[in-house]
């Protein structure tokens, strides 16, 4: 990381308070820009542009991570939602910091855009050959316009727009809120409390037959921060740790972990989502010489830890 990069910059990272936020905001106050400014939800609501207005004024750079967020059952549940107020903060707040003249604009997207029949790994190129897995497509494709808007911002107005693809990330300060978590917050939870309550068992969604990839939270921090200094092409890149992990495979680990000594069973009525997901991530390491560094099971004890510090 470069500290000269961000001695002068007056920096908004929106969503600065939520889950991967407060880790980027962190590191980022450590290589002292001139200014962060991290809006809350609650000071600023940005699906109205007066608020997209207000701040973006003198800002230099934007990091827009604010997305209403969650697993495939909350996404089941509000896609309209989904869809409206990720499209209108992103659009909006990209128009308002081309007026204000922003100097750069780092879009973070998601695997959900990539299509629900992509070769794996995903590579960026395979990004438009087909619709996103139903779940969660809403979501994805509000997301994946601000790559097209930046794309077409920098044809245009020779805005510096820049899109980032993360898969899902996991760790310390991750939401362990039931109705809107992610598989690892999500899971975490329920074989905690099992093992508290002496339950014999635990019910899990679908077959446990997908993979996912995880992303340990502070390594997509620092490929963030990396992709602000040394990225500025207009192509999409992927973050990821190029690790798979099957379903099963994660509950099994994490029930070891926690200690949990019942059963694990299937509930193969809920859906699985897409059957595989893990990056391609050759151009982050190519273009500003990012790769993940945490060990998955270090990683995930540190969030395990967290949790049971945190909530009880």
């Amino acid at each position: 990381m470069n500290p000269k990069f961000w001695q002068d910059k007056k920096v908004l990272i929106t969503g600065g308070t939520g889950f991967l936020g407060t880790h980027l905001v962190k590191k980022i106050k450590k290589l002292n820009p001139e200014k962060i400014y991290t809006p809350s939800s609650k000071d600023l609501n940005f699906i109205k542009l007066a608020d997209c207005q207000k701040a973006v004024k003198d800002i230099d750079i934007v990091i827009h991570l604010a997305a209403i967020v969650g697993g495939i059952g909350y996404n089941q549940k509000i896609p309209g939602k989904m869809f409206y107020d990720n499209i209108m903060m992103g659009t909006q707040l990209m128009e308002e910091a081309r007026k204000a003249k922003v100097k750069k604009f780092v879009s973070i997207g998601t695997i959900c855009a990539y299509p629900k029949f992509t070769p794996t790994p995903f590579k960026e190129e395979d990004l438009w050959n087909g619709y996103p897995e139903e779940t969660n497509a809403p979501y994805g494709l509000a997301k994946k316009m601000l790559l097209v808007q930046g794309q077409a911002y920098r044809q245009q107005y020779d805005f510096n727009a820049i899109y980032l693809l993360l898969v899902n990330l996991y760790g310390p300060g991750d939401n362990f809120n039931p109705d809107s978590s992610h598989v690892i917050p999500a899971m975490i939870k329920k074989f905690v409390e099992a093992k508290r309550n002496r339950n014999k068992n635990v019910t899990l969604w679908g077959t446990g037959k997908p993979t996912r990839e995880f992303l340990y939270v502070e390594d997509a921090a620092q490929g963030i921060i990396l992709a602000t200094e040394k990225y500025n092409e207009g192509e999409p890149v992927n973050l990821g740790s190029s690790f798979e992990i099957s379903i099963k495979k994660l509950a099994e680990t994490i029930k070891e972990e926690v200690g949990f000594e019942g059963k694990i069973i299937w509930d193969h009525t809920k859906p699985d989502g897409q059957l595989r997901r893990k990056l391609d991530v050759a151009k982050a390491k190519k273009y500003f010489n990012f790769e993940s560094k945490t060990d998955f099971k270090k990683g995930l004890k540190k969030t395990i830890d967290w949790y049971k510090e945190s909530y009880h």
